[in-house]
């Protein structure tokens, strides 16, 4: 849609169509998270539905940094262009244009569920356009909302390896150990580790949550094949075959780092990228890499634009790279630690469980799935991927994982306070109040769960229903 505007300070020296008397702007990021990533609704300017099946109650999904602003003492000839409008913060900007028999939306409909798909049909079926070139007088300046629609996400896992028989399996680890432990025998004296942990198959599942109400779903390849991508034939089809039933965002992680072929031949991140984003992917996760590259940003106190965060979002734009940060606690004396994160240490809430009520701790980033301690701090890893290029941050927590405590409050406080991209709350879900606490108590845009939803110990419709008892708007 935004091709057919003058020009964007995305990329001021390439014009635009011009058909739309207006540039294209960057969102103010002053007191809300850019790109403005989720789901929200689609104000009609001049009737409650219209031939396409719009509505007003509907939501549809956005994923974008930039807008043509709706500014009618401004740009009056393009507000004659607007079909609707759709707030966010305190801005207002265009998120649909219709006249005659062009069409264009800010929105993904592809990645809006229903509503999304009900549109497409009816704008493929739509032979004849059915509003006049110029619009009613009706079609007046509609003051900002003061409150924009943007719902809250709600997130499914999936952890996608090969388990022993070979074949792809939806497995959940606590404390990422994806085996089932046996209980020693009397001869034993000692756990024994067991089969790789099978809760259903990717697409099966993927299905599933779709069909629940997800507004996301996250695929993470944490088999072997990571080590070799492109040719990982298996995990491609599942993502291609998720994209063929499943019409919300996708986001798939594991591997996007430079590789190398069995054969010898160099794979770059952008191309390892590239292949999922064709194969259906909306996102790429990034993890490891992400920590060695702002390590090296904080070494030569720049980034070199050789890293996988900076290249693919170059190409593909800083919303689809998500940086997924694993962290996990360093304790401490708060009253002699003077060390480099004196700064982030955090103390244990008063209503903490009992082990956590008196201590205190900073948070250390880890890589290899939590297997290797590294010299960077959560803050210092989520600013430094914001400023590498990331659009979104996950943000993990290895003490809290599988645990159902609910979500480390402390640490998604404390990086939610520190970037202004949006920041999805992962780990320790157990229950439904779970979801509420964590978007009241922290601030986030969206939060992920595993394990509670692979089990069905807590269902999707639930949560939201729990949310929305709260007062916390979500997406029907």
């Amino acid at each position: 849609m935004q091709v057919l505007f003058q020009s964007s300070s995305e990329s001021p020296s390439s014009r635009g169509l011009g058909i739309i008397p207006c540039p294209i702007d960057r969102f103010d990021d002053t007191e809300k998270s850019v790109p403005h990533m989720g789901w929200n609704s689609s104000d009609l300017l001049n009737s409650q539905t219209d031939s396409l099946g719009m509505e007003e109650l509907s939501y549809y999904y956005f994923v974008h940094s930039y807008c043509a602003k709706y500014m009618p003492e401004i740009y009056p000839d393009a507000v004659q262009w607007a079909h609707t409008t759709t707030q966010y913060g305190q801005e207002l900007f265009i998120s649909s244009v219709r006249k005659d028999n062009i069409f264009g939306t800010q929105f993904h409909p592809e990645k809006s569920g229903t509503a999304g798909l009900n549109l497409l049909d009816a704008w493929l079926r739509k032979s004849q356009p059915d509003r006049p070139s110029t619009p009613p007088s009706s079609h007046t300046f509609r003051s900002p909302k003061p409150k924009h629609n943007l719902t809250k996400r709600i997130i499914a896992c999936m952890d996608v390896r090969a388990n022993d028989e070979g074949n792809l399996v939806v497995t959940k680890g606590d404390q990422y150990d994806v085996r089932e432990n046996s209980a020693p025998s009397s001869e034993q004296s000692a756990v024994t580790t067991g089969a790789v942990r099978n809760l259903g198959k990717p697409v099966s599942l993927a299905a599933r949550y779709y069909s629940s109400g997800a507004d996301e779903l996250c695929l993470l390849n944490i088999t072997s094949f990571r080590h070799s991508p492109l040719q990982d034939q298996p995990m491609l089809a599942v993502v291609r075959a998720a994209a063929k039933c499943v019409f919300v965002p996708l986001t798939i992680g594991g591997g996007i780092k430079e590789t190398v072929d069995p054969d010898g031949t160099k794979r770059s991140a952008l191309e390892v990228a590239g292949a999922y984003f064709r194969a259906g992917a909306d996102k790429v996760s990034i993890g490891s890499e992400a920590v060695y590259a702002v390590e090296n940003m904080r070494s030569t106190g720049k980034g070199d634009g050789t890293s996988a965060i900076e290249r693919i979002a170059h190409v593909y734009g800083r919303q689809a790279v998500v940086v997924s940060i694993d962290p996990r606690r360093v304790y401490v004396d708060p009253e002699i630690y003077n060390g480099p994160y004196k700064d982030e240490v955090v103390r244990g809430r008063a209503d903490a469980v009992d082990s956590e009520r008196v201590k205190a701790w900073w948070y250390q980033c880890t890589v290899s799935g939590g297997r290797e301690s590294r010299p960077v701090s959560v803050v210092q890893l989520a600013r430094g991927a914001e400023t590498l290029g990331a659009g979104e941050i996950l943000l993990n927590s290895i003490d809290r994982d599988g645990t159902g405590l609910g979500f480390d409050l402390e640490l998604v406080g404390l990086v939610r306070r520190s970037v202004k991209i949006p920041v999805v709350a992962s780990s320790g879900a157990g229950k439904k109040e779970d979801f509420v606490e964590v978007f009241e108590r922290g601030g986030v845009e969206a939060a992920l769960a595993a394990g509670i939803f692979h089990r069905e110990e807590v269902g999707i419709g639930e949560v939201k229903g729990a949310l929305r008892a709260a007062g916390i708007n979500v997406r029907n």
